[in-house]
């Protein structure tokens, strides 16, 4: 079926990405998959207490979503401090080690490693790897989840991690556009304010973001902080002139790109779900994470219809946005491997020499400084 014939309950449910509480996929959740109000889920530590409740979920997810719009099983699995599954899933170093020790081809082996597990469990979507540069000690949220205070080696580590987790099969996400590195605020707590000008943009925080999408990254993430040199009246994520005219049309990125979750303060406090889910995709979002309250997406869903339904162009818009969300599902479709299967998949062989190697050369990097 044409993407233009579909139900626009259906049209407009393929942009949301939700969560929920527990360890069981919930019935609400799951018949509004069923009935293509939800385009995926994203799971946290809440959901996932060991291996075998994530793989099934995860397969639960697949089952409800069907096979003519696969889902976006997606989890934050970065490494360090953020890190959703427990052992004997990979316990990956904080970016900032593998950016210390700067080998393009151990990182792209470590984002291998994590992506042959990731998908054995059924996720085909790691939001990483973090685009962002450390270049402010006293950012809160930022830190060591990024490869360096380098902007090129930010770029060559991340784009290698994306290019390993991508030849997994598991869809990487660059984030946070346009850059959350120089913030002293966490922006689910308040809204971040950069008031850097363009010159400053593109000798720190853009390059990342734009070897990601010269090397054609899958999907990349906006960051709930305003920029006053680009948009002063709007957080990125609601801003056409960050989502559109410069990452799509300055950076030529052409992959899908995802809200950072709409329930964040930065946003949640300033604007109604309905405002936010209608300007996201307005300025360029094509998936809306909404990670937490059913009701929220719900209310998102429901705004999104009524959007198009009075609106041609913004329809037009939707149309867009599941075109590329769905063409990135079904290239990298979630595939949970047998349960049985898991044992000699998760904690193997060769994810443990991954880690021993980065381990081994982290020592070395640090004994030689």
């Amino acid at each position: 079926m044409a993407l233009s014939d579909l139900p626009l309950s259906v049209l407009c449910g393929q942009i949301i990405v939700g969560g929920f509480s527990g360890i069981d996929l919930p019935p609400r959740f799951a018949t509004a998959l069923r009935e293509g109000r939800r385009g995926g889920a994203i799971l946290f530590r809440r959901n996932l207490p060991d291996l075998a409740a994530a793989h099934r979920i995860a397969s639960a997810l697949v089952d409800a979503a069907g096979p003519e719009h696969p889902p976006f099983i997606a989890v934050d699995q970065e490494g360090g401090r953020v890190a959703r599954l427990h052992a004997p899933f990979p316990k990956l170093t904080p970016m900032r080690v593998l950016g210390t020790i700067g080998d393009t081809d151990l990182v792209r082996r470590a984002g291998r490693a994590v992506g042959e597990e990731l998908l054995a469990l059924g996720f085909n979507l790691d939001f990483a790897p973090v685009l962002d540069v450390d270049s402010n000690p006293d950012n809160p949220i930022i830190g060591d989840r990024a490869f360096s205070h380098e902007p090129a080696r930010v770029a060559a580590c991340a784009v290698a991690f994306a290019e390993g987790l991508e030849s997994a099969g598991v869809l990487s996400c660059g984030k946070h556009f346009p850059g959350h590195g120089d913030t002293s605020v966490d922006s689910h707590v308040d809204l971040p304010i950069i008031h850097h000008d363009r010159a400053r943009l593109d000798a720190v925080e853009l390059p990342p973001f734009r070897a990601a999408a010269a090397a054609g990254i899958a999907t990349m993430m906006t960051a709930h902080i305003v920029v006053t040199s680009i948009d002063p009246s709007v957080p990125a994520t609601m801003s056409r002139a960050v989502c559109t005219d410069l990452l799509r049309g300055d950076l030529g990125f052409r992959g899908v790109l995802f809200s950072d979750d709409l329930e964040m303060a930065a946003v949640a406090a300033r604007y109604p779900i309905e405002t936010s889910a209608v300007a996201s995709i307005e300025a360029g979002c094509d998936a809306l994470l909404v990670c937490s309250d059913e009701d929220l997406q719900d209310r998102a869903h429901e705004a999104l219809v009524r959007a198009a339904e009075r609106d041609p162009r913004f329809r037009a818009r939707v149309e867009e946005a599941v075109t590329r969300s769905l063409e990135a599902r079904r290239r990298m479709p979630p595939r949970p491997v047998p349960a049985e299967k898991l044992a000699s998949i998760i904690g193997g062989a060769e994810g443990r020499a991954v880690l021993e190697e980065i381990a081994s050369r982290a020592l070395a990097a640090r004994e030689g400084a």
